[in-house]
C-alpha cells in the first residue's frame, strides 16, 4: 500500500479554518492531524487545538488522492460524529457537521485511506437518538458480505438493537457489480430487505446522507451487500 496525503479543512465557530493534513499508509485507519510548521507548532490533534470551540463548516472532508472509505471523530475510543469524505477533486461544496458539538481536548479525526481498486466498503449511520456508526464489508466477487462495525465488530443488530436510523449513507468502488439495491440492504431476522441505501463511488462524488431507507434495527439484523464478481 501505498503512502498518501490525506487532507481535511474546517471552519470554527470563531472565525478561525483548520487545516489538517497527514501522511498516512493506505488501508490503515490513521490520525489525521494539524499541520506541523503552518497552523501550528507540531501535529496536533483536533480536540488538543480547537478545545472548547466547535465545527461550523466543514470546507474539506477528508479526503486522499487514491481512494477513502470512512473518516470519523473520536471520542474516548469511541464514533462519535461520522464524516463525509472524498477523494481530493471531487468535494462538494462546505457543508454542516452531523452532529453540533464542544470539541474536547482528547477529540481526534480518525480516517481510512485505501487504494483505488480497494473494495472495503462503508456504511455510516446516525440513529435518532444521535448514535453514530460505521460498519464495513470486503467484497471479494459473486457473494454477500456482511459489514461489521468498526469498533465492535458487531453486526448491526447486534450494535443498534432498538434503535431507528434516521440517516445513511455507503461507499464503494463496486459499481454496476452491486446487486444489493446498488449499495447496502438492511436484512431482517427472516431474511428479508426492510431497508437500505445506494452506495457512492467517492471517486466520482462527495457521499451524503440519506434519510430514506433507514429502518428500526433489532437483534439479528444485519447490513449486507451482494456483489456479482
Amino acid at each position: 500500500m501505498a503512502a498518501v496525503q490525506v487532507f481535511a479543512s474546517f471552519k470554527l465557530n470563531t472565525g478561525e479554518v483548520v487545516n489538517l493534513q497527514t501522511q498516512m499508509t493506505e488501508g490503515t485507519e490513521t490520525e489525521l492531524t494539524t499541520l506541523d510548521g503552518m497552523y501550528s507548532v507540531g501535529s496536533i490533534s483536533l480536540g488538543q487545538f480547537a478545545n472548547g470551540k466547535s465545527i461550523t463548516q466543514i470546507i474539506q472532508p477528508p479526503s486522499a488522492k487514491n481512494g477513502i472509505s470512512y473518516a470519523y471523530i473520536d471520542r474516548r475510543g469511541e464514533i462519535f460524529c461520522v464524516l463525509p469524505v472524498c477523494v481530493s477533486g471531487v468535494q462538494s461544496e462546505p457543508v454542516a457537521p452531523l452532529r453540533n458539538f464542544v470539541l474536547q481536548a482528547g477529540d481526534t479525526v480518525r480516517v481510512m485511506a485505501i487504494a483505488a481498486a480497494t473494495r472495503k466498503n462503508a456504511y455510516n449511520t446516525i440513529t435518532t437518538d444521535g448514535i453514530h456508526s460505521i460498519f464495513v464489508a470486503t467484497t471479494t466477487g459473486d457473494n454477500a458480505q456482511s459489514a461489521l462495525q468498526i469498533k465492535s465488530g458487531q453486526g448491526l443488530g447486534a450494535s443498534l438493537t432498538g434503535k431507528s436510523i434516521a440517516k445513511h449513507w455507503a461507499t464503494s468502488v463496486d459499481g454496476t457489480l452491486i446487486e444489493s439495491g446498488g449499495g447496502f440492504y438492511i436484512i431482517n431476522d427472516k431474511g428479508l430487505p426492510v431497508g437500505g441505501v445506494a452506495a457512492t463511488n467517492p471517486i466520482k462524488l462527495q457521499p451524503s446522507p440519506s434519510m430514506f431507507g433507514g429502518a428500526m434495527i433489532n437483534l439479528n439484523y444485519v447490513a449486507r451487500i451482494q456483489t456479482s464478481a
